[in-house]
């Protein structure tokens, strides 16, 4: 029995060094910040066109005044994570980095120091980049102003905060693949898919994730609640009446609206007000493309007459008796959001085709109501006032109208829902009851 239980010691001993040799990583030697003239201005200008594209500020940027240097927190069912510094700075930040940390970091989720990164930095799809795509994102980066400026530490639950266990979330989710082109599409479709599966990382937003956090591959774009912000299903599960194309999806990506499913606001907003403004309208286009794609073949006519159709099938559900929710639309609503069904126009967005409406969860939507859209989102110059004020029934029934004018079935638990994001926006209702 002693023999025995000393060879099965050896032997768990012998699997525990393997693990440990075969899970550690080394650490890469640090080096002294390399100087703005190490790079090129073109490769300086790529790199800022990416970091637009990966929308780099928006998740590692607190405080305007010090863009890059992280602290800004993500909830998650495991606890939080906090952005990073990826400023120059050589102690706060990634200033001592080499190229091949960097890399590393990019491709593989491993920090300088050998640490495994957490995959809300999104390394499952950079590591689709080139190499010279991921030089100019160094070069970028490497001459941004240093800042000193250490983020708080992740509060993640144990065993969560064992970042070693990350070797067997990639054993188990992760492909160091790159994406390969498609001989079949053609060069606009497989720039748009480089950019969207790679630094744009659409799907780590709009697609649901399974109980490891990681994304669900056979649901890809189908739709998935971020930051508090629903992305809808790009697919065909998508839920406009009227699907995306390379045109609308085009308008969307460059100008924040379109004249059928909406305007880009919260996160979105963030995307292609900050992250999208640089990036060459061919590189637009070709994202666009792309997408369309993921719904099938685009009609080659007919959009406008549906559109037409679907609107007026929408007025004709506001000719009978008139509910709770409808007057609240039309003491609201309707007079900013009416359309023509002949002529909609971006600027009245048309609720009927509205994505935040006609989705399958009802946070934006509400949302969007409860805090308006400011002047610096959304469509440029056009504000929409919030209605907080509102008490929950009013926004409940308006909601439900809203979602009957379209001809989609009744959202449930909206009111509980609505608690919710009055909660975390600090929205509270004025009073119980109803406003008529």
């Amino acid at each position: 029995m002693g023999r025995t239980l000393a060879t099965v010691l050896v032997v768990v001993l012998i699997i525990l060094a393997a693990l440990f040799f075969l899970i550690r990583k080394p650490s890469i030697a640090a080096v002294e910040t390399p100087g703005a003239s190490s790079f090129s201005a073109e490769q300086v200008e790529r790199g800022r066109v990416l970091a637009g594209i990966g929308n780099c500020a928006t998740c590692h940027t607190v405080n305007e005044d010090d863009p890059y240097a992280g602290g800004r927190e993500f909830p998650t069912g495991f606890g939080s994570l906090y952005a990073t510094n990826i400023t120059p700075h050589p102690e706060d930040g990634i200033g001592n980095w080499s190229r091949e940390a960097f890399v590393r970091s990019m491709r593989e989720g491993v920090a300088r120091d050998g640490s495994y990164l957490y995959p809300a930095f999104p390394y499952t799809h950079f590591k689709n980049l080139t190499d010279e795509d991921l030089d100019a994102l160094y070069a970028y980066l490497m001459t941004r102003e240093p800042v000193a400026y250490t983020p708080p530490e992740n509060a993640l639950h144990f065993p969560f905060n064992l970042r070693f266990l990350q070797w067997g979330w990639q054993l188990l989710f992760f492909s160091r693949d790159p994406l390969q082109p498609d001989p079949q599409q053609s060069d606009d479709w497989n720039r748009g898919a480089y950019l969207a599966e790679g630094a744009g990382h659409c799907t780590a937003c709009h697609s649901p994730r399974n109980a490891f956090g990681a994304e669900k591959k056979d649901k890809a774009y189908a739709g998935a609640l971020v930051d508090n912000w629903y992305a809808p299903a790009l697919n065909t599960e998508q839920p406009v009446p009227v699907h995306w194309d390379s045109d609308t999806l085009y308008d969307y990506l460059r100008e924040g609206q379109t004249d059928y499913q909406g305007v880009a606001v919260g996160s979105m907003g963030e995307v292609v007000h900050q992250g999208l403004e640089r990036a060459p309208d061919s590189d637009i286009r070709a994202i666009a493309i792309y997408l369309a794609s993921l719904a099938g073949p685009e009609e080659a006519d007919g959009v406008d007459r549906q559109a037409g159709q679907i609107i007026e099938a929408a007025h004709e559900r506001t000719d009978g008796d008139r509910g709770y929710g409808e007057n609240v639309y039309m003491a609201a609503c309707a007079a900013c959001h009416y359309n023509a069904a002949d002529n909609p126009i971006a600027l009245r967005a048309e609720l009927s085709l509205n994505s935040a409406v006609t989705a399958a969860d009802p946070t934006n939507l509400l949302r969007v109501l409860l805090q308006g859209i400011p002047a610096n989102e959304g469509t440029p110059g056009v504000v929409m006032p919030d209605f907080a004020r509102l008490d929950n029934r009013d926004i409940v029934e308006l909601a439900q109208f809203l979602r009957k004018r379209a001809d989609r079935p009744a959202w449930d638990g909206l009111e509980k829902r609505l608690e919710e994001l009055r909660q975390q926006t600090g929205t509270a209702a004025p009073h119980q009851g109803g406003s008529q």
